[in-house]
């Protein structure tokens, strides 16, 4: 064995994340393509008893909102093994190769990104990562992507537009399974930055309210992002759920 001090990587709470514990522990997820990088983060092999080797990918929180949210305590991403996920913003594929980590194999994520340039990036990374589908559309019109993309479990939104929350209710009415789960990042500034980021937060709540999302949760995303939220909640929940709780 070589040197060095030697990290043991644990199950998080959340199914398909892990944690490595070392000096320093780490978010990470299990590389679906071990022996390769993504944005050359770092890789940590374990071994197991039985002589098999795992590789799993440091997930930063500083480069990615989802690893953010995660670390700031939210109670359930709803983004799991065999999950079918669309991916809003996915610029060139940073976050998108940690969420096809974690829905592995059986999963999918639909990755729409507008810019050609981060594209193509994103179209790179999918090439290896076969449960990744590049889409190089404008999210404010899904019906020109509707006959790539299938229903799905979980919508997962970082577009940084004012419109964010009718993207998302645009994209949840065509392919959001009744019942399925939201996951939005609201940066405030780019939404309205002549009121206080909590006001912003309050009013794009309303918002979603009223397009038939129902918010569980928002957590802040310091102290890696400033002036960020992430809210999760449900898609058309179901009459009998609302009324159990």
């Amino acid at each position: 064995m070589k040197g060095g001090s030697k990290v043991i990587v644990e199950p998080h709470r959340h199914e398909g994340v892990f944690v490595a514990k070392g000096k320093e522990d780490a978010l990470v997820t299990k590389n679906m393509v071990p022996g390769e990088a993504v944005y050359n983060e770092k890789r940590i092999a374990v071994q197991n008893e039985d002589g098999t080797k795992v590789e799993y990918r440091v997930w930063n929180p500083f480069r990615s909102k989802l690893a953010a949210a995660i670390l700031g305590g939210v109670d359930n991403i709803w983004i799991k093994p065999g999950a079918k996920v669309l991916y809003l913003g996915a610029a060139s594929g940073t976050t998108v190769s940690h969420v096809s980590d974690v829905v592995g194999p059986n999963g999918v994520v639909y990755a729409v990104e507008f810019s050609h340039r981060s594209g193509r990036d994103l179209v790179n990374m999918a090439k290896k990562r076969t449960n990744v589908i590049p889409i190089i559309e404008d999210a404010r019109h899904p019906a020109k992507y509707r006959m790539l993309v299938g229903m799905v479990d979980v919508i997962f939104s970082d577009v940084a537009q004012p419109d964010q929350a009718r993207i998302l209710a645009l994209n949840a009415s065509y392919f959001l399974k009744a019942g399925g789960h939201f996951v939005i990042s609201i940066k405030a500034n780019c939404i309205d930055s002549t009121v206080p980021a909590e006001a912003v937060f309050q009013s794009e709540v309303k918002k979603l309210q009223q397009e038939q999302f129902k918010p569980f949760e928002q957590v802040t995303l310091e102290p890696f992002e400033r002036d960020h939220a992430c809210v999760v909640g449900g898609y058309r929940m179901p009459k009998k759920q609302k009324a159990a709780a």
